[in-house]
């Protein structure tokens, strides 16, 4: 590679300096104005470009700036999480010229097995052989599992199976890969921790797709830990040619969808009423025709950017035969983030219309009669009524839940912010951040359509929710 391993000394200048990347700015461009770009560029800079990761990284592949210990770089499948961290290590032993050392020279390579390390960190596509120019590229020593560079670097590579391994040699830097999927997660990342004491600021790169573990989410909980994010298709140019569409169709809108293609850690609360995996079991296409359809509100008490969102959710219920016969599905949430009371009115009178729904059910503890006065403003034929909450959010929720327990309640498919929540709410309440707008809304709906006792023929003593 010509001199210099970033854009210093190549006579690179990016001609959209506003965007984020090189590679951005160059793709605003139009066809003319990218050969001019190119053209005006010496030999030294063309041929230094394709190895300048700085000029094409997406915005979740550039290290945060400040002072970290651990980089996790949290991505769904694709989101392009190897080649930052690969690029991320070159960043780290490689000096300004092929021979100079650069800030670390003894660096871990740790993934779930040996053959995992070796097999994407390493020779991977995207791993550190394949990002490295010709005259920086590192040769690797299987016998040893070791990359030697020519400045003197060295990483070694090791497997979370064998955390023992770790316990004698010491570092400047480590690359960490999937941690979320390590059976021995936490003893490997404890042996670890304390071999990075080499060097004036070891710092480590974890890079995986996130899943409920506790390694993951006390690593993500430490003041010295930063985070980037991105889904898959923040890497969609780098995809193959339909690979996105067809995922998509399959998981958009479920929980799995949620980890493994946008990315999201995903928490279930222990104790609590639902699961990630018993909500996978009830999904799936709902009847043309319901008896009754329920729009479950909750209001937010107050409007603009920080307030708690509307929650809005639609339930349809078959109610022909006895009571213990009825059965429910959830179809659509429709809670909205409101700038103000007539918006998120307009939404729920939209979903009402959308789904020819029979009533409108919400909350009015906070509010009143201010909140069927603003949505009669918007809609005003609308069936409502106003329940009071009587009991804490977790007591609320329990006799809900036992529908789900006896199977009388599915769902459709794209409820998963839904369902996050529903997995933080157990007897003890909610457990995650925010108000549980989204499953208080499916309460009342829920209520309303299937456990109202005025309804059952048990007269009009109500159950105090």
């Amino acid at each position: 590679m010509p001199d210099g391993s970033n854009a210093e000394g190549t006579g690179l200048t990016w001609p959209v300096r506003g965007l984020k990347s090189g590679a951005a700015s160059i793709s605003c461009l139009s066809e003319a104005e990218r050969e001019v770009f190119l053209d005006g560029l010496s030999d030294n800079a063309l041929a230094s470009l394709p190895w300048l990761f700085d000029f094409w990284a997406l915005d979740h592949q550039v290290p945060p700036v400040g002072t970290w210990r651990t980089w996790v770089i949290l991505g769904g499948r694709g989101a392009g999480k190897t080649r930052a961290g690969a690029e991320w290590v070159r960043s780290q032993v490689e000096g300004p010229r092929a021979l100079q050392p650069g800030f670390a020279r003894r660096v871990a390579l740790v993934g779930e097995t040996y053959e995992q390390v070796r097999d994407v960190m390493i020779e991977g596509e995207s791993g550190i052989l394949a990002c490295s120019p010709p005259d920086r590229r590192p040769v690797w020593k299987a016998g040893q599992r070791k990359l030697v560079w020519e400045n003197g670097a060295e990483a070694q590579a090791f497997s979370a199976h064998d955390p023992e391994a770790l316990r004698g040699p010491q570092f400047d830097a480590a690359w960490v890969d999937e941690l979320a999927k390590w059976k021995r997660g936490s003893e490997t990342w404890d042996n670890l921790q304390f071999c990075l004491r080499l060097g004036e600021d070891p710092r480590a790169v974890v890079t995986t797709t996130p899943r409920n573990v506790e390694v993951l989410k006390e690593v993500l909980a430490r003041p010295t830990t930063v985070s980037t994010h991105a889904p898959t298709e923040a890497n969609r140019a780098h995809l193959a040619r339909g690979f996105l569409e067809e995922v998509r169709a399959k998981y958009a809108g479920t929980r799995l969808g949620r980890q493994e293609l946008d990315g999201v850690l995903l928490e279930d609360m222990e104790g609590a009423f639902w699961t990630t995996s018993g909500l996978d079991a009830l999904r799936g296409d709902p009847p043309e025709a319901f008896d009754r359809v329920i729009v479950g509100v909750d209001p937010a008490v107050s409007s603009g950017g920080a307030s708690d969102e509307t929650g809005i959710v639609v339930v349809g219920a078959m109610t022909q035969g006895a009571p213990q016969d009825w059965r429910a599905w959830v179809l659509e949430d429709a809670t909205v983030s409101a700038a103000s009371p007539t918006e998120w009115a307009a939404a729920v009178a939209s979903a009402y219309d959308r789904w020819n729904a029979d009533r409108v059910v919400a909350e009015g503890n906070q509010g009143g009669e201010m909140i069927e006065a603003v949505l009669r403003q918007v809609a005003p034929l609308v069936a409502y009524r106003k329940v009071t909450a009587r009991a804490a959010k977790g007591v609320r929720a329990e006799p809900v839940a036992a529908l789900y327990e006896q199977g009388r309640v599915r769902h459709a498919r794209g409820l998963a912010r839904l369902e996050d929540q529903m997995c933080r709410m157990g007897a003890t309440g909610y457990q995650g951040r925010g108000s549980p707008d989204r499953v208080d809304a499916l309460v009342w709906a829920l209520w309303e359509a299937m456990l109202d006792p005025a309804r059952q023929g048990a007269g009009p003593r109500m159950r105090q929710l």
